[in-house]
């Protein structure tokens, strides 16, 4: 029965965020410390393996990094477009009133870093970078508050995560005008065809999931050869399920659960595994003062906090929205420090940003910086405000 038990409670624990997220940090600790060690060489060319097959027609082999990051990436966007569908219609960003202020204040938290790494760099060549410190890490920024527990309102993980979705639509939109090669039109048409065809199923209430997600397979295909970066597709294909059918059936919801532990516990800290896999040297390390550096420290854990708590501020200011139930002005200081842990998105734009190696670097490593900077800032600050609180409650009355 013991044994029983504490199989439970591991399977428990890993099964939430914070597990993810712990998870995730481990793999990023594996991984520094194998690209600083002897194994280096070998990990390297292990990920540089070609698996896959190729024709005449059919172009389907890359090195076990390329599928990493650009397939089973998109099984990771296809989770991130099922929540961010399943929110607009029936979640926190299902009406103006609820919507608002996530959307703002998550709009803000991209804009003002992305100018601060433009102030650094514009004229540079690092300037295309600008997109990096715009990302917020849904995975560790929720395992860090759901570490707070009971220290922080409930309504404030709500607000964090109803932010972190939409921070996440504005990453996948600006990789998509931004950060995508040179088009070939005839792939996209094939791709949106095939996607008509989707729209055609949702509208007809079809809830076999493999119906969506079989010719899901081609419309990444597809996207793969078109110039656009492969793992839109499984936003395209999630934005086409169907939330609920006329028997009250959801095909969505139902594929949401079942993506949600493979994508938590395998994918993420996969691609963490193989992308922060980083041989520090001096120049990396100089590298945290330059231009690229500082635009992405800065960027992530001043810009982040600024650009969330000054919209936030001016939609309650302005009666637009109010603050989240039982939360105060420092609670939106720590979720702004929050979501400054750029991380995956971040992590991925670096690499779409440039075409030099030691800029894709130093760019993971800075992002590395300023996403540890943001999340033990955050964690720190509303574990101080948490225990103020308590203070100022047990003080006597004068």
């Amino acid at each position: 029965m013991g044994n029983q038990f504490n199989f439970r409670a591991v399977k428990n624990f890993l099964s939430s965020s914070t597990g993810g997220g712990i998870l995730l940090f481990l793999c990023v600790i594996i991984s520094l410390i194998i690209a600083n060690s002897p194994l280096a060489e070998g990990f390297q060319n292990l990920l540089a393996t070609p698996l896959g097959f190729e024709t005449e027609h059919v172009h389907l082999r890359y090195g076990l990094k390329q599928w990493i990051d650009d397939g089973l990436m998109a099984i990771f966007f296809l989770l991130v477009g099922l929540e961010i569908k399943r929110e607009l219609v029936e979640g926190e960003l299902s009406s103006p009133k609820k919507a608002i202020l996530p959307i703002l204040a998550a709009m803000g938290g991209a804009v003002v870093p992305a100018l601060i790494y433009l102030g650094f760099n514009y004229g540079e060549p690092t300037e295309h970078g600008w997109g990096i410190p715009m990302a917020t890490d849904i995975a560790f920024a929720l395992a860090i508050i759901s570490l707070l527990d009971r220290r922080v309102p409930a309504s404030l993980k709500i607000f964090l995560a109803a932010l972190a979705i939409v921070d996440d639509l504005l990453a996948i939109l600006v990789i998509a005008l931004f950060y995508s090669t040179e088009l070939h039109f005839t792939f996209l048409a094939y791709a949106g065809l095939i996607l008509l065809l989707l729209i055609g199923f949702n509208r007809f209430g079809v809830k076999n999931i493999w119906l969506y997600i079989i010719p899901g397979v081609f419309i990444w295909y597809f996207v793969h050869h078109s110039g656009i970066h492969a793992t839109i597709a499984g936003v395209l294909v999630a934005m086409t399920l169907p939330v609920k059918t006329k028997d009250g059936h959801s095909p969505l919801v139902k594929l949401e659960h079942a993506l949600s532990n493979p994508v938590n516990l395998l994918i993420i800290p996969l691609f963490a595994l193989v992308n922060t896999n980083i041989t520090i040297h001096q120049e990396m390390i100089g590298g945290l003062t330059t231009p690229l550096g500082l635009g992405i420290i800065v960027g992530l854990f001043f810009g982040k906090t600024v650009g969330i708590f000054l919209t936030t501020w001016i939609c309650v200011k302005s009666k637009l929205a109010n603050l989240p139930d039982l939360a105060g002005w420092n609670h939106i200081v720590g979720v702004g420090m929050l979501g400054g842990i750029g991380f995956t998105m971040s992590i991925f734009i670096s690499m779409l940003s440039f075409s030099d190696p030691l800029f894709v670097e130093e760019a993971k490593f800075s992002v590395l910086i300023g996403s540890l900077l943001s999340g033990f800032g955050g964690y720190w600050f509303l574990t101080a405000q948490s225990k103020r609180k308590k203070t100022i409650a047990s003080s006597p009355v004068n």
